[in-house]
């Protein structure tokens, strides 16, 4: 099974320069945790992404109004992707060694044309789900030492 098939394509992309206002009000509006950041809304070059966690570790649990504040301020760099024609086991194993619970999708020039999310492969794959889930909830070496 590849990437193509369980993606949600055409994701609500956002810049560096959106608000995070905005990007959370996107959110809402897409059901979704995250949005990937790109360079331009023609090129879609993916730059970072931005999580609903970002913002609230980022900006609101350190003091700061996330009214006055940009995507630039805390999103999340550097964009890890994965391609459409990639194998589910593949893409799984990048989400795995990346720690990360969600992935954009490229196309062959670089430009965002979907995204995948641990739903998606829980409802289209046959992986074990829980073994993904397992390794990108690991915590980091920097949060073990912490006590995280």
């Amino acid at each position: 099974m590849q990437v193509k098939e369980v993606m949600t394509a055409d994701p609500a992309c956002c810049i560096s320069e959106t608000g995070l206002q905005e990007v959370a009000q996107m959110m809402v509006d897409h059901d979704c945790g995250e949005i990937p950041v790109v360079e331009s809304k023609e090129t879609k070059l993916p730059i970072g992404v931005i999580t609903d966690r970002d913002i609230v570790c980022r900006t609101v649990a350190l003091g700061l109004n996330p009214l006055d504040l940009m995507v630039a301020d805390c999103m999340s760099t550097p964009c890890v992707t994965v391609t459409p024609e990639m194998s589910i086991e593949e893409c799984t194993r990048i989400m795995e060694e990346n720690k990360i619970r969600r992935v954009p999708v490229v196309d062959a020039a670089g430009s965002c044309c979907g995204i995948v999310a641990l739903a998606d492969i829980a409802l289209h794959a046959r992986r074990n789900v829980a073994e993904v889930v397992k390794e990108v909830s690991e915590p980091t070496s920097a949060a073990s030492a912490a006590g995280q």
